[in-house]
């Protein structure tokens, strides 16, 4: 029987590794520099660049992938521990070539590209000479893909894609765009979309505008598609398996969405406890105070909880290496996941009294980035319906008037089973 809440020790070197790496040289890039993902920037460049070689060579890229991709292949209970760690700087998966949305896009790339695909877009986007964008959502009906009407049709030897996206990752800086659109309208919604890579710069590609939200750059973006035409070799996995494939990235990328929430509660939680043993007020610490010791303990307990669940996920994927066996327990850590994040950067902001409020602190973003994770890769609302089905399959209803866990019922199979004698 194996039952462990260990790390193994040699792991354990490691990321006491990365902890100190990222608080001592990756965290202050944060505060000095633009967006992680502008790739032309030279002082980015000259910053990152170094670092991310130091990674390389600790053998600590890209681990979310298989060696022969140059990846560890570490698996997610691994990756789990590794990013509750990094997810503390913006830059932090970025020098250890794990950021999103290029994790998700290299991870379907690796799985589903051509050669000539892997060629031009996943081995330049592992090194991290470029970066890309998902795009999925759509301005009148957000993530339901239902209603989708971004459209891509064969027209001779080539796709063209008519139709508008909305909060496109990463669009403003990408190289290429893998874009989700309606291939076979008239089938069922599993075969009924396609993904496409379009190149950046492609005619008939717009950048209607940038869209950002609370401190953060407009680094997403509103997508217009007017006779885009690109090759048909530029079709991602199959002709209407593009549901398929976004399942694929979409359950790597929620739980790892999860394991970086671990580290930004962390943090917070760490400024609230600091912020509580500083602070007096009325003759006493705040930390001596009830109600401040409810909220303490609170977080403590949620952001706990939360981390065995992303940690019982991640093992649960690495077991079965399917994330259809386990969809259950991704869309529980997704509809978790908004809610923890929110409740302690909503207490430490409080506990900061004004200054929390102001943007001389994080909480106030963190705060709007809680409902952001509770609308990227899907609404809360959808996957606690997931989760509500995927429960309910394990049991069955009665046809019995009174149910089997009726009290008299209860008795009667005990006295049944050991006697009259023995019943009081």
């Amino acid at each position: 029987m194996a039952w462990d809440f260990e790390t193994d020790p040699e792991f354990q070197k490691e990321l006491d590794w990365v902890d100190n790496f990222v608080r001592t040289e990756i965290e202050p890039l944060d505060h000095i520099l633009g967006s992680a993902f502008d790739v032309n920037n030279p002082k980015r460049n000259a910053l990152v660049r170094p670092l991310q070689k130091r990674v390389r060579e600790r053998k600590l890229w890209a681990t979310h992938l298989g060696p022969e991709l140059g990846g560890q292949g570490y698996g997610q209970v691994k990756l789990a521990l590794l990013n509750e760690i990094l997810g503390r700087s913006a830059f932090g998966p970025t020098v250890f070539g794990c950021q999103a949305p290029d994790s998700g896009n290299a991870e379907i790339l690796a799985h589903y590209g051509t050669a000539a695909q892997k060629k031009a877009y996943l081995e330049p986007l592992l090194d991290n000479e470029i970066v890309s964008c998902f795009a999925m959502t759509e301005p009148q009906g957000g993530a339901d893909p239902e209603v989708f009407t971004t459209r891509a049709t064969r027209v001779g030897s080539e796709w063209r894609i008519d139709g508008e996206k909305w909060f496109a990752s990463n669009a403003r800086f990408a190289a290429f765009f893998i874009v989700v659109a309606v291939t076979n309208p008239e089938a069922p919604l599993g075969s009924r979309m396609s993904t496409l890579i379009v190149p950046a710069g492609t005619p008939g590609l717009e950048i209607v505008r940038g869209v950002g939200y609370g401190d953060h750059d407009d680094l997403h973006a509103y997508l217009r598609f007017t006779n885009v035409r690109i090759p048909l070799d530029h079709l991602l996995g199959k002709e209407g398996g593009g549901f398929i494939v976004t399942q694929v990235r979409l359950g790597g990328g929620r739980i790892h969405h999860a394991m970086r929430t671990i580290a930004k509660a962390k943090a917070t939680f760490d400024a609230m406890c600091e912020r509580v043993l500083s602070r007096r007020t009325k003759g006493e610490r705040l930390a001596d105070k009830q109600m401040v010791q409810e909220k303490i303990a609170d977080s403590w307990v949620e952001i706990e909880q939360f981390r065995l669940l992303v940690l019982r996920t991640a093992w649960l994927i690495d077991k079965h290496q399917d994330y259809k066996r386990v969809l259950k327990d991704i869309a529980a850590v997704k509809a978790a996941m908004p809610k923890v994040l929110h409740d302690v950067a909503g207490r430490t902001l409080q506990l900061h009294g004004s200054i929390g409020l102001s943007k001389e602190m994080p909480f106030a973003q963190q705060l709007l980035d809680s409902y952001m994770l509770g609308l990227a890769d899907g609404p809360t609302e959808v996957h606690k319906v997931t989760v509500a089905k995927q429960v309910l399959r394990g049991y069955k209803p009665t046809n019995a008037l009174f149910p089997s866990y009726q009290v008299q019922q209860a008795r009667e199979r005990a006295v049944e089973l050991y006697g009259p004698s023995v019943a009081s």
